[in-house]
């Protein structure tokens, strides 16, 4: 088994100093530090073999600088690795430079400040490969027993503990520090022609069962022995907690104000203007957002290392809450600055960096959705989704490792993968029935882009699977 490893920052610096530093050698008019000090500890496994084990290290810097010119206030943001002073006068330098070249910034507000965090002295947190004390030795059972039963298995592990430390020359001195983790674990039969995918998000791998994930892979596997080949068409069809997180965070990604005000996304009200206020899905349904949302607890504060339609980095600082996107069925918000919002006259709704759909009524377990199925598919996830039309948020992809029938409420058999056709808003109105909400991984988003995520399993009565995809 290899192990990776890379050097830790130089003793005698800190990420709260190297955020002192960058302020007072900026000679901008003001200042924004951002240092994120990053640790992670991975496992990977192969042919029920361990294979790899890494702990990496950190230092990421943002500099962001503000001068006033005669024709307003101009941004420069420059990024990169940075532990030492001398590194970091390099970015300054560089904001400093970019700024003063640049044209005015069209988000200009007023920088916030005065306001720090009580732990902003603490050091980071950190994470190592110790965070598998329990899940390495039964990782190693769950590759006896898939062994002995003629099954593989390969897969990833991945824990990350990222402090950010935000300061700027108005005041603000904030820290967040944020564990991110997940455990993906695909199964094979001997001859690799059946496979099966589990995946969990975790904050600390406490919640992680390698031997439990080892027997869902073998039911599954179990259930794939019988194979019927099916045309495409409209299917009864039930996603699990996992797809519908795929296609529940490509519609929080594409809920962007600005480009909802200018009639470029399903949240349009054309030609100028958003839906806002109005009934967009089924009444029972409340898609969200909080940062204190237990389990998926993360940043309760805004950060831009640059500006964009979503975020700006005048905002660096802005205090976020509970946002409700959709309450009730009505959309009550979309993303957007405090820029944006004064452009749709409405509240200020920063992106919060996890999602939550509820459903009234939603009750029991995907295995009760099977239950009352006489005939139809369960998919296991959605893999490479793409954007058709965003006037509709009409999305394309691929089924992936497990898509089984459903006969009376059994699954059956294992069927062919599917190219499918579908929009999230629609699928919102069209469901009709839906499981308890639980915490859910993305397939498509959850490894790199966005794991913190609370979804039910959902019950479409005509999921559109548009052709049959050779993939196996």
């Amino acid at each position: 088994m290899t192990a990776m490893t890379t050097s830790s920052r130089p003793h005698g610096t800190s990420p709260q100093s190297l955020v002192e530093h960058a302020l007072a050698a900026s000679m901008a008019d003001d200042c924004v530090a951002i240092v994120r000090d990053t640790t992670s500890a991975n496992l990977r496994w192969a042919n029920n073999t361990l294979t790899t084990n890494g702990v990496m290290h950190g230092l990421h810097v943002s500099i962001v600088s503000f001068v006033k010119q005669s024709g307003g206030v101009t941004v420069g943001s420059v990024s990169g690795s940075a532990t030492t002073q001398a590194e970091v006068d390099e970015l300054v330098r560089a904001a400093d430079a970019a700024a003063r070249a640049a044209a005015p910034a069209e988000d200009v507000q007023e920088l916030l400040g005065d306001r720090t965090s009580p732990d902003w002295a603490d050091e980071p947190a950190s994470t190592g490969i110790e965070v598998y004390d329990e899940v390495a030795p039964a990782l190693g059972e769950a590759f006896g027993r898939a062994r002995a039963a003629g099954r593989v298995l390969y897969g990833f592990v991945n824990h990350e503990m990222a402090t950010t430390y935000l300061g700027s020359t108005t005041g603000l001195r904030l820290r967040h520090a944020q564990p991110t983790g997940h455990f993906a674990c695909t199964g094979k039969t001997a001859d690799l022609t059946n496979s099966a995918w589990v995946g969990r998000a975790t904050r600390d791998f406490s919640d992680i069962d390698p031997l439990a994930a080892d027997e869902e892979l073998a039911q599954r596997l179990a259930w794939g022995k019988r194979r019927v080949d099916l045309e495409a068409g409209r299917y009864d069809t039930i996603l699990p907690p996992t797809a519908v997180s795929d296609l529940m965070i490509y519609a929080y990604w594409e809920a962007g104000a600005r480009n909802a005000w200018e009639g470029q996304s399903v949240y349009s009200r054309r030609p100028t203007g958003t839906r806002i206020g109005e009934d967009v899905v089924r009444p029972d349904v409340t898609l969200y957002s909080d940062p204190a949302y237990a389990g998926l607890e993360c940043a309760p504060f805004a950060m831009a290392a640059a500006s964009g339609n979503e975020s700006s980095v005048f905002d660096n600082g802005l205090e976020l809450s509970r946002t409700d996107w959709i309450r009730g069925g009505e959309l009550t918000a979309l993303r957007q600055t405090r820029h944006t919002a004064a452009m749709t006259q409405q509240p200020v709704t920063s992106a919060v960096d996890n999602l939550v759909l509820d459903v009234d009524g939603g009750s029991g377990s995907i295995e009760d959705l099977v239950a009352g199925t006489e005939r139809g598919l369960l998919l296991t996830c959605l893999w490479y989704i793409r954007e058709v039309d965003p006037q509709t948020l009409l999305l394309t992809g691929l089924t992936r490792d497990g898509v089984y029938l459903v006969e009376n409420g059994e699954i059956t058999a294992a069927v062919n993968n599917f190219r499918w056709n579908e929009s999230p808003i629609d699928l919102l109105r069209r469901f009709t029935h839906a499981s308890a909400t639980v915490p859910s991984f993305s397939r498509e988003w959850g490894d790199d882009y966005f794991s913190r995520t609370a979804t039910p399993a959902l019950r479409i009565p005509d999921f559109n699977m548009s052709s049959v995809s050779p993939a196996q």
